[in-house]
């Protein structure tokens, strides 16, 4: 594998720009295996092509590793915009580390200010592309809590599909299951504006909280605290990839 000079390796792990990591690793600041290393133009291998950990390396005492892309699920909490110019609530952004920010990762879809769940993050333009796109009809999981309690029929009339606003044809859930008098477990395969408010609203009930579960295959990590994220590992991307055709 081709070797990288130590003050590129940090600049593209989003550690400042080339001169930034330059003084740092001059000032003694940047260890590999243990021993400091205060020359800019020494070489290493990443150990990374891809998402997958390579490089240990520690910047002011601060663990990291080397990952050529960056693949990332963090646990959007209530009152975060996925936008990088937010206005009126904070940005998702603000919860991952300014490293990831230096990289330039985007958000895979977005979810509004008042969501929770499941958001996924990478600086990888076709990553980001191929799991946002509405052509790919990727599931996606909603644990939907209404205001109005209701029967069976509710959810069934939303696997029939409702009349929405703009829309040409009716806008139908791959699946709908009615966990209890006042919440669904709701899988559409669109990406359409407010699409589950809407299609709660149109057929004659109102969304009092929404939490996406499940991207394709990849459920939310247990143990993944709101306001947390994790690197995705390859078994991540691979149950990601995963999943059935829930219209099949």
């Amino acid at each position: 594998m081709r070797t990288m000079q130590l003050e590129r390796l940090l600049h593209a792990q989003g550690f400042g720009s080339r001169k930034e990591c330059r003084a740092l690793i001059r000032a003694g600041y940047v260890s590999i295996a243990g021993e400091v290393c205060d020359d800019p133009n020494a070489d290493f291998d990443p150990g990374s092509r891809d998402g997958s950990p390579g490089l240990e390396f520690t910047v002011d005492d601060q663990p990291w590793r080397f990952r050529a892309q960056a693949y990332v699920v963090l646990h959007k909490p209530a009152g975060y915009e996925c936008s990088q110019k937010p206005t009126f609530h904070p940005s998702v952004f603000t919860l991952l580390p300014p490293q990831l920010l230096a990289r330039g990762v985007q958000c895979v879809g977005r979810l509004d200010q008042d969501t929770t769940g499941l958001l996924l993050l990478s600086d990888d333009g076709q990553f980001i592309h191929q799991w946002s796109s509405g052509k790919k009809r990727t599931p996606k999981v909603y644990e939907v809590t209404l205001k109005h309690a209701v029967e069976q029929d509710f959810a069934d009339q939303l696997v029939a599909g409702v009349e929405l606003h703009d829309e040409p044809a009716p806008i139908a859930a791959a699946a709908c299951e009615r966990m209890s008098p006042t919440t669904l477990r709701l899988t559409i395969c669109e990406g359409k504006y407010h699409q589950v408010k809407r299609m709660v609203g149109a057929a004659g009930n109102r969304v009092e909280a929404l939490h996406r579960s499940r991207v394709g295959g990849l459920e939310l990590p247990t143990g993944l605290a709101p306001g947390q994220w994790r690197w995705l590992e390859a078994e991540d991307l691979a149950r990601l990839a995963d999943y059935a055709d829930p219209e099949a």
